[in-house]
């Protein structure tokens, strides 16, 4: 078992060290070209091939988005209660609770652990998320809930071409599918990568009360997440990646729309950073709990 942790973990520590260090070391880093190719280009092609190619029926993937749609819900009612509770800024924080960095460590760990079919599964986890961040969660930063960036995201329509092909059982032409499975297969080191990018390249403050919420969010995600898993009667893989997905630390996406909408983005970038930081420290036990 520790050779099989030892072998999970070990990727996503050197992957985004390495990418720390680069930041580090002050060699140059086009963040914002990376970060746009993968959204726009490497992300959609690795989830058009990954649920096209791995025997993931329609109703998991339901299952899936059923389970992940219920974290949500609770992350948000038991992080507004607390943030109004203790009085902080709901704006700023309510979407640190909410939403995990399900995309560049996420996906990474649940492919390490569980193949490509955990890795199918963390897809559905993290196309219902998407939506519901990029609606749900703009609206909170924004003050009001807009449309306009849903339609903005690709990997939702990556999501829909392969369903269709998922649903009418229709094969994928060779071509397609290699050259998906060829660019798609760039996504997860960058995406490691680039989160060691983010950690060195944020501006920080705020360290009790990131701690704070740090602790929280890896908790309520691994005990909400646990929780859904045996009401709905997930096992296995299903229960695993939900529990891997829910309980991952604060997404670097929350930072970016705080610094938008002027939501306190350095307490934020504390908190995506202290919750980073000490779920490398938890990393081991979660995965071994999982598997």
């Amino acid at each position: 078992m520790f050779l099989e942790l030892f072998n999970i973990v070990t990727p996503v520590f050197v992957c985004a060290g390495l990418g720390f260090w680069w930041t580090k070391s002050g060699r140059k880093y086009d963040a914002e070209l990376i970060t746009n190719l993968i959204t726009a280009i490497g992300l959609p092609c690795l989830i058009f091939s990954v649920l096209t190619s791995t025997d993931l029926s329609v109703e998991a993937f339901g299952e899936m988005a059923l389970g992940t749609a219920l974290c949500l819900a609770a992350f948000m009612v038991l992080g507004y209660g607390l943030l109004k509770a203790t009085k902080q800024n709901i704006k700023a924080y309510l979407p640190t609770l909410m939403f995990p960095n399900i995309g560049n460590m996420g996906l990474p760990l649940n492919m390490l652990a569980f193949g490509d079919p955990g890795l199918a599964l963390a897809v559905a986890y993290f196309t219902v998320t998407a939506v519901v961040q990029f609606t749900v969660g703009v609206g909170i930063n924004a003050g009001a809930l807009s449309l306009k960036e849903l339609i903005r995201i690709p990997t939702l329509y990556a999501v829909a071409i392969a369903l269709v092909f998922m649903i009418g059982g229709i094969p994928v032409p060779k071509v397609v599918a290699s050259t998906t499975d060829l660019i798609g297969g760039m996504v997860i080191p960058i995406m490691l990568f680039t989160l060691g990018i983010s950690l060195a390249s944020l501006r920080i403050s705020g360290i009790a009360k990131g701690i704070v919420l740090s602790a929280v969010r890896l908790i309520m995600g691994f005990v909400v997440a646990a929780v859904i898993a045996d009401l709905l009667g997930f096992v296995g893989i299903t229960k695993g990646v939900l529990i891997v997905q829910s309980a991952m630390p604060v997404a670097v996406f929350n930072y970016l729309f705080a610094m938008k909408y002027k939501n306190e983005p350095e307490a934020v970038a504390g908190v995506v950073v202290i919750s980073t930081i000490l779920s490398f420290a938890t990393l081991p036990f979660l995965m071994w709990y999982v598997l």
